[in-house]
């Protein structure tokens, strides 16, 4: 039997004086890693006692040793089973009800739509749901997208309004979609943009003195536009150009977007492109680059536009929402239209042939960087939000 509010309240007031329980439910405990930690280190240095329940893997020692409790789940992120699902409801349910959080922290879909739900049936803590981009589910033209896209949207306006929730978006055009489609109410939206960058690690290093080389930093998926970065090293290579046109990042066999092992290592035989695989040192990996490219059709805001740009890296993204939040065309990058490959290679050509220019367009990027988008701003913003819903 799930527990009644009076049976949290009373529960709460036998624990009177102890730290404020935040619980932050992620899939993947590399995301967790990678885009998480900052706020919930800011969090923890604020008197929370932080609880990270994820799908375990490499990282999970890393997120031990910060000192937060971590709880392993069973969800998966490409999982349709029925079955599958309810249960990993269930231990969401079972989670919730056994650490007692105060704040629920929700990030991506999955755990947005059961953490939501999870807390509803509890009844228990107040929730923050973060939508980083609308992801496979928005940008896809597929059947599939476009049906469960009809049941996730119905799913939406019951849970994104209920109770005492707050949605954290990362870009103007998903406020916008979201809340004019009438999935949220605006109200109930607050705006982060990103999940910030530690400006202290990344750094400004001058060109390397080589071949130029042109860098897709990212999971190798389809709608990261990684096709039409490969389309456009050959248009460019068809024309003459020396650089070097590399991809870094692996596929992720969770993502139905995923670009299979063949065919990336097709495309490394053939010459046009290398693929360097994972690089877990990406401060080092930018200083060889001279220009980093994402021609993705939609993101929250890319995090590995805002490491290179605070890198000093001129940019090269696609016009779509979540890449014009960091790239601003002519100043310190590169806006093309989506999908177009002719004119991707145009825009790489034109800064492969200005030094000057790529070496000023890195200048405003990194001063951009500073002023808006660090760790630290991000973290403190995330930190107003607990605040906004009455935690210390």
């Amino acid at each position: 039997m799930l527990p009644v509010a009076a049976d949290i309240v009373n529960h709460r007031s036998a624990d009177a004086g102890v730290r404020k329980k935040l619980l932050f439910l992620v899939t993947e405990d590399w995301y967790f890693c990678s885009h998480r930690l900052p706020p919930a280190r800011a969090a923890q240095q604020a008197g929370y006692e932080v609880i990270v329940a994820t799908r375990v893997g490499s990282r999970g020692a890393d997120i031990a040793a910060e000192g937060f409790k971590l709880v392993p789940i069973a969800m998966q992120r490409r999982s349709r089973n029925p079955f599958r699902e309810l249960a990993a409801i269930a231990q969401i349910v079972k989670i919730y009800w056994h650490e007692r959080p105060d704040i629920v922290h929700h990030v991506a879909l999955k755990p947005v739509l059961y953490g939501s739900l999870a807390a509803f049936m509890v009844r228990g803590p107040v929730v923050v749901n973060a939508l980083a981009g609308m992801g496979f589910l928005f940008s896809s033209t597929s059947l599939l997208a476009s049906v469960l896209r009809t049941v996730v949207s119905r799913l939406f306006r019951l849970l994104l309004n209920a109770g005492r929730n707050l949605l954290i978006l990362q870009n103007p055009d998903d406020e916008a979609m979201l809340v004019n489609s009438g999935l949220v109410a605006a109200k109930r939206v607050r705006l982060i943009r990103g999940s910030g960058v530690d400006i202290q690690r990344f750094v400004v290093s001058p060109e390397v003195p080589t071949t130029p080389v042109v860098m897709l930093p990212s999971r190798m998926l389809w709608d990261k536009g990684v096709g039409e970065f490969v389309e456009a090293a050959r248009l460019l290579r068809a024309g003459g150009s020396a650089a070097r046109f590399v991809l870094v990042g692996t596929g992720d066999p969770e993502n139905p977007a995923s670009i299979p092992e063949g065919q990336l290592k097709a495309w490394h035989d053939s010459g046009v492109v290398e693929c360097w695989g994972h690089r877990g040192d990406m401060p080092a990996t930018l200083a060889q680059s001279h220009i980093v490219c994402l021609p993705s059709y939609r993101e929250g805001l890319p995090k590995v536009l805002l490491e290179a740009a605070a890198c000093g890296r001129p940019l090269v993204a696609t016009d779509a929402p979540g890449c014009r939040e960091i790239v601003h065309d002519g100043e310190n990058g590169l806006l093309v239209p989506l999908r177009d490959a002719a004119s991707l290679a145009d825009a790489i050509g034109r800064l492969l042939a200005d030094a000057d220019l790529r070496r000023t367009m890195g200048q405003k990027g990194r001063r951009m960087v500073e002023l808006e988008f660090s760790e630290a701003k991000v973290a403190q913003q995330t930190l107003a939000v607990y605040r906004e819903l009455c935690l210390p």
